[in-house]
Formats: C-alpha cells, structure tokens, sequence
C-alpha cells in the first residue's frame, strides 16, 4: 500500500490550539502527523504559522472556512491562503437554507461554482466537506452529487468525510472510488452507533442544536476503534489518487483526550501502512 500523507484537522484540538497554538502544532508532529488543516487561526498570523510549521516539518495542507466568509470576504480569505502556502480551501458546512431542499440550496450551488472560480485563478483548488444532510436527493439524485455534477471538476473537488458518508447509508470506500480523481483530500472520521437511527444526536455533539431526540449512543472514536474499516477506505484514496489523508475526531471518546484519540489514530494508521 502506498503511503498517502497523512494531516490532522486541527478542530480535532481546538481547545489545545486555543491554549498554545504553536506548542499544538509541535505536538501535532511529534505525534507523527505530516501536516495539518486548519479550522481558524486563533488570531495568528498565518506568515508567522507557516515560517513556524516550515521550522519544524509540518505540511499546511487545508483550510476549513465558513461559507460567509468565503462570499462575503473573497480576496481576503485568498490572500491568506497564500500567505500560509495552502493548496486547498474548503467550504467545511452549510446552514440549512443551502442545503438540499433548502430555499438557497441552488443559489449555493451557483456561489461555490463562482468560488472556485476565484480560488482557482490564484493556485488554490477548493473543496467541500460533506455531512449527511448533502445525501437528501434532489431531483432524483443526492444534492451532494447533483453539485459535484453541476459544477466542474476543475471548479470543485472532494473532501469525503467518510463518517457522515456512513451515516447516510453509503459505503464511503465506495463513494471515494466514485470521485477517483477528483478527491485530493479525504477525512477518515471512525465512530461508534448503537443503531441507525436518526443522527440528531451526533449534531448535538458537534455543537449544533437539533429537535430530534434519540435513544441510540453515538461516539466519536479515534480511527480503529469504531465501525469504519479504516484500511479500506486507505486503500480505496490510494486507488483514486488521493493527495492527503486528514484525520478528525470532532469529540474524543469518553474517557478520552483529544490528544489520546488523536495520537491513537496515527498510530493506527502507521500500524496499517507497515
């Protein structure tokens, strides 16, 4: 098996970054990870974050930017994308009135093609992060597909997230072959549910309020602790090309740090890359 790069969606330690930015990304390293994809910068400068991340060998692959701010702030997200070397930006979610069936779904479709656009023209391709609400169907076909297919594959690539893909009902190995090709990126996400039922409660967990009530239990688990077969979906990115691997664990495991679950899941995956 070739061995993919793998980054570490610093979400994952966000309360750590808050604390000792700097100190986290070093840590991020010494724990084996290659790179890392951002979910703020916690008011650092992103020249001062790259020379620091080129100091010590750490790769800055990604970034996770809210929708607004890439409208509504274009030219100022690019630039600094630029200053900190990123080769990917990606639209991380969406409030429900752009979602499939939303009253803006198609309005977002239209925006994201323009973005790329924009992103595209500096050196920077963008990506989109899927849940499970991007699986209700439009037209007779998943919103999620319907964008890919609506917008280019050269405006608009992938960032599977293969635990929401799962909570769906696809199997994720299966949606990467999909997009070989197009997905540089893909987010292995393990987790444990006690049944299919619906996932409001994992939204809970993820800091979003939500009406619906269930009675299953939901974890997050670090990779290879949870139900997601992790070589395969390795295997399935090396087969379509993929560039990075990023790990994210929304929540740790009861029990748990966030370091713990995180370290465990490197060193899951150099166990499978041996």
């Amino acid at each position: 098996m070739s061995k993919i790069p793998v980054g570490l969606q610093l979400y994952s330690l966000r309360n750590e970054a808050q604390a000792d930015f700097f100190g986290t990304l070093k840590l991020v390293k010494e724990m084996g990870y290659d790179g890392v994809e951002f979910a703020g910068l916690f008011g650092n400068s992103p020249v001062e974050i790259k020379k620091y991340a080129d100091s010590i060998g750490l790769s800055l692959v990604s970034a996770h930017i809210p929708f607004a701010d890439l409208v509504n702030n274009t030219e100022g997200v690019i630039d600094e994308c630029l200053a900190l070397g990123l080769k990917y930006a990606v639209v991380p979610y969406m409030t429900e009135e752009y979602r499939p069936g939303g009253e803006k779904f198609f309005e977002a479709v239209e925006l994201i093609g323009k973005l790329g656009e924009s992103f595209k023209a500096k050196g920077i391709t963008l990506l989109y992060h899927n849940h499970d609400f991007e699986f209700k169907k439009v037209n007779g076909e998943y919103g999620l597909d319907y964008m890919y297919r609506t917008v280019s594959e050269e405006l608009l690539k992938t960032e599977l997230d293969t635990c929401w893909v799962r909570v769906a009902g696809e199997d994720p190995a299966e949606y990467i072959n999909k997009y070989s090709g197009r997905a540089p990126i893909v987010h292995l996400k393990d987790y444990f549910k006690s049944s299919d039922k619906d996932s409001g409660s994992m939204y809970e967990l993820i800091g979003i309020k939500t009406e619906k009530k269930e009675t299953s239990t939901f974890e997050f688990r670090s990779c290879g602790n949870g139900c997601q077969n992790i070589e395969a979906l390795i295997k399935a990115s090396e087969n379509a090309g993929t560039k990075w691997l990023i790990v994210e664990q929304d929540k740790p495991t009861p029990g748990k740090t966030p370091s713990e679950c995180v370290k465990s899941s490197i060193d899951y995956i150099r166990e499978i890359y041996k």
